[in-house]
């Protein structure tokens, strides 16, 4: 059972964490280098974010939206 877990510990320490060990490292030289990742999937949902916004401005200008503010019958 020991050489199971040591098989877990090898496959997660020797190949699955091997790109944060190069991101850790990066950090050291370069933080912008080392966050470029971060920033990228920031920028993509501050698009989606407006996209959806606009979305949503879309469908109130023309009336499309259709808000009940009973959630059930009891509260009329």
């Amino acid at each position: 059972m020991k050489a199971f877990f040591e098989g877990i510990q090898s496959l997660f320490v020797d190949f699955l964490f091997l790109p944060l060990d190069f991101l850790r490292s990066l950090e050291l030289t370069s933080w912008w280098s080392a966050n470029l990742l971060n920033w990228i999937f920031m920028i993509i949902c501050a698009y989606f974010i407006v996209y959806w916004i606009k979305q949503l401005k879309l469908h109130k200008t023309n009336n499309d939206e259709f808000q009940d503010t009973t959630a059930h019958s009891f509260l009329k």
